[in-house]
């Protein structure tokens, strides 16, 4: 049976339990300990599939095609391990299953209540992906903050859980916030005093207390949260802001963390090897280059709606020895303003995401040919690669009112269409071409040499498609098909040969990027834009081509 670690958080909302429960992943994991995790969402629907990016941010998807919190983007990130639909659970997936059994007769004669039908529903789920994944620990973290109403069953779950299973096969992790009051020029403990002692009224006393804060905490902070919270000083431990998430785990083993959980654990007290992170972390705070790249969304308000790109640039930047600083272009002031250049012309790269709806696609088609006209590397993920055949079928094979049928129904040149297994559907939940699909390459191609193989495998999450009509024609103009799946004859890449870098793609590669093992198509991607920014410099790009040659090696 393998040990369960629960990690909760109390205050306010966003202190960072995924990026703790991830950095304890990787503690455990470069002890040679076995670690997999699952998050427990307390929100009503099945899953965020259908939420607006403002509501909840990054759509994470999985190989398996679950559309998850991006919290399980720093999972698979941090312990390099891929991960599932078991791995993220909802209320709504709950409340769905014991609402399915009751209308089935499952529960004929009996109420159905919160307890025991709920906990135990959501006890099972934990215990399923225990029984499914040979693991020796199972973190789990329980979204939302102590106190609100939506997560009160899971909180009474995991309060079962360690009678169940035995204080020595659980441990509570409770992340909190101390803050600095700057009038009073010190740190307040009452939060987290409080926050804690809304847990204890639940029947959960923490073993560990991780404590946000901006400031270092003193002996004297500890003793006083220790006291008060009934918890041993050494498992008061400070989780410090950092400029770069990867130096969390460095920080919690500097302050003893992974000890602690090890030994309550009772687990191997093998010494870690923190190596590879910390020659992450020593290439993003020490970069020799730096270049900047256009991030052309209509979600730049909250970033955490491109989590995973942001997180792939930053491993493409590292292995390029280069920084790489987004600028957050909102193409809807791109459509304003009826030019690109005040808000591009600076950029040594281009990248248009994904995403859904009208808005602000003429934006994006306009950062398209910017790229494309002014030889600036560019790169087009999902409605990206849209945006990028729709411009090129306008501007370069004169298909007049070229469109996506998502846009314009009545389009003359329908370039991009719904794919024929949509056709028919009407529930717009978990219905999308979802998940892991492989992709075979162009020998020849910039896709093909930047991942040096012939075939690949990538996660999709979209309804439309390049539409195979226009293949033959856009080809003949120059508009290569890089990268197809050919079960069902599917356009995957776009690329131009005769630019310096211009790639897009229909699946999402950042959701594979891994710090120390970049995305190829993100790596080429930076290498190019570092290349373009030396060449108008006016140096070499001999250095950036001998570097390449180096990491392949």
């Amino acid at each position: 049976m393998p040990k369960f670690v629960f990690v909760t958080g109390g205050v306010v909302s966003a202190l960072g339990k995924g990026i703790a429960s991830a950095s304890i992943g990787y503690l455990l994991k470069s002890r040679g300990i076995s670690v997999t995790l699952q998050k427990l969402d307390p929100y009503l629907n099945v899953d965020p599939g259908t939420m607006s990016p403002f509501q909840h941010g990054e759509v994470y998807v999985t190989d398996d095609g679950a559309e998850t919190d991006l919290d399980l983007g720093h999972y698979e990130r941090f312990i390099d391990r891929e991960l599932g639909q078991i791995n993220n659970i909802t209320a709504g997936q709950i409340y769905d299953t014991i609402i399915t059994k009751e209308r089935r007769g499952d529960f004929l004669g009996g109420t159905v209540q919160v307890i025991p039908h709920v906990t135990n529903e959501i006890k099972e789920r934990v215990a399923a992906l225990a029984k499914d994944e040979d693991v020796d620990v199972v973190i789990v973290e329980i979204g939302g903050t102590v106190g609100d109403i939506e997560s009160l069953p899971f909180m009474e779950a995991i309060r079962q859980m360690r009678l169940d299973l035995g204080i020595e096969n659980t441990l509570f992790i409770h992340l909190t916030l101390v803050p600095y009051i700057k009038a009073a020029g010190e740190l307040k403990t009452k939060p987290t005093q409080h926050s804690v002692r809304a847990l204890r009224d639940i029947g959960i006393q923490p073993d560990i207390l991780l404590c946000r804060t901006e400031h270092p905490l003193g002996d004297d902070v500890k003793r006083k949260i220790a006291l008060f919270c009934n918890v041993e000083i050494n498992a008061v431990i400070a989780a410090r802001d950092v400029s770069s998430i990867y130096e969390v785990p460095l920080r919690f083993h500097a302050d003893g963390l992974d000890d602690i959980v090890v030994s309550r654990l009772g687990l191997p007290q093998r010494e870690p090897d923190l190596s590879s992170m910390e020659t992450v972390v020593k290439r993003i705070y020490e970069p020799s280059h730096s270049v900047r790249i256009a991030v052309c969304g209509k979600y730049i308000e909250l970033k955490d709606a491109y989590k995973s790109i942001s997180e792939a640039f930053i491993h493409a930047g590292a292995e390029n020895d280069t920084r790489v600083e987004l600028e957050w272009v909102n193409v809807e002031d791109v459509e304003t303003a009826g030019s690109t250049g005040s808000f591009l012309g600076e950029c040594d790269g281009v990248l248009v995401p994904g995403g859904f709806g009208e808005r602000g696609i003429e934006g994006k088609i306009m950062s398209v040919r910017h790229a494309r006209e002014n030889a600036v590397p560019y790169f087009g993920i999902c409605l990206g690669m849209h945006c990028a055949v729709i411009e090129y079928a306008r501007n370069v094979c004169g298909f007049e009112g070229a469109h996506s049928t998502e846009f314009v129904e009545g389009t003359p040149h329908p370039v991009i269409s719904l794919l024929p297994e949509q056709e028919a559907v009407v529930n717009m939940g978990g219905t999308m071409r979802l998940g892991g699909y492989p992709c075979r390459l162009s020998p020849g191609s910039k896709a093909h040499e930047a991942y040096d193989e012939t075939q690949v495998d990538e996660r999709h999450r979209h309804r439309f498609e390049y539409n195979n009509d226009y293949r033959e024609r856009l080809e003949a103009s120059g508009l290569m098909s890089s990268g197809v799946y050919e079960q069902a004859n599917l356009v995957e890449i776009v690329e131009i040969a005769d630019h310096p870098w211009f790639v897009a793609c229909q699946f999402h590669p950042e959701f594979k990027s891994r710090p120390g093992r970049a995305h190829p198509l993100f790596r080429e991607f930076v290498r190019a834009a570092l290349r373009r920014k030396l060449e108008r410099e006016g140096k070499t790009g001999a250095e950036v081509d001998a570097q390449a040659a180096a990491s392949r090696s």
